[in-house]
């Protein structure tokens, strides 16, 4: 029995079939219509190969690092280096395959396996920036720095690509207010301080992993917070665009253009995964909370207004 205050969604498959079935892959060729807002249970490379050419506009790709991992029974095991680049290199010719000409491409990593798919990634696309983010907890090591930080590849498939640079402009405390004329300059007077909206970096110290007392937590190994996944998709689409998750998880990426208004399409293999999927895209369509994100501005961690 969990305590009252622990939202973890932790539905299991055996009492979930009605929610399981929602997420039957169509059969045959898939289109723009056929793709359009469902979470599926596949295997990528299946169902990939199924796929109409250029139909995406952002891909998010959180794929298992080169680690050994147990993703709900399904094991990851941690292969050479030549082996995670010949995997890496096939998922990503299959996504550059059906991504429109302007659209982007996010890839999640961790420092060992970012070091091998940022070599990969110029084969296909144009790079143009890493984002760091802060986990703000990690295991600690007696011989070793603790690893509390993680990369996202920023890619593009041509130069005409979508940047809303003012959806994800940062609040910041200003500390010297300048005026002119008696009035501030630059910045906004509020209850909340001296605010200024500035231009969003590439390291990112604001991202809360989700956790037990979060309505978005599961139990998901590597679940990507929805605050993440939020600035990736109100910077790189517009409303309506259509998103690509290959690698599903429990559907981080599904929920949150759901809430966001744009349209998805997401594959995960692992059967359980894909309940919890199906229970925060039912939940989403009468809660479009982001934690962390309100009124358009991404707050600070653990910031309350």
């Amino acid at each position: 029995m969990k305590s009252g205050r622990n939202k973890t969604i932790n539905i299991s498959l055996e009492d979930s079939k009605e929610l399981f079935e929602r997420a039957e892959c169509p059969k045959g060729k898939i289109n723009k219509e056929t793709a359009e807002n469902l979470f599926v249970h596949g295997d990528f490379f299946e169902v990939v190969s199924r796929i109409e050419d250029g139909i995406f506009d952002l891909v998010i790709a959180d794929p298992p690092y080169n680690l050994t991992k147990d993703y709900g029974g399904d094991i990851f095991r941690k292969t050479d280096r030549e082996s995670y680049t010949e995997f890496t290199r096939l998922w990503l010719s299959e996504v550059y395959r059906v991504m429109t000409d302007g659209a982007t491409l996010y890839v999640c990593c961790d420092w060992q396996t970012s070091i091998i798919i940022a070599n990969i990634l110029p084969e296909f696309f144009t790079v143009r920036n890493r984002i760091t983010w802060q986990r703000e907890k990690g295991r600690g090591a007696k011989r070793n720095w603790k690893n509390s930080m993680e990369d996202i590849w920023f890619c593009t498939k041509g130069e005409n690509y979508t940047f809303n640079l003012n959806a994800v402009k940062v609040q910041r405390q200003v500390l010297a207010p300048y005026r002119e004329n008696g009035r501030p300059k630059d910045w906004n007077e509020g209850e909340n301080g001296n605010t200024r909206l500035t231009c969003p970096s590439n390291f990112w110290d604001d991202i809360t992993v989700p956790f037990w007392s979060m309505s978005e937590n599961t139990a998901h190994p590597t679940q990507k917070p929805e605050k993440l996944i939020a600035k990736l998709i109100l910077a790189s689409s517009d409303k309506n665009d259509f998103v690509f998750d290959p690698f599903g998880g429990s559907g981080t990426t599904a929920v949150t253009a759901k809430k966001l208004r744009r349209k998805y399409f997401s594959v995960e293999k692992n059967k359980q995964y894909c309940v919890w999927a199906q229970e925060r895209l039912r939940r989403a369509d009468t809660d479009k909370r982001i934690q962390g994100y309100e009124d358009g501005i991404f707050l600070h961690r653990n910031a309350k207004k």
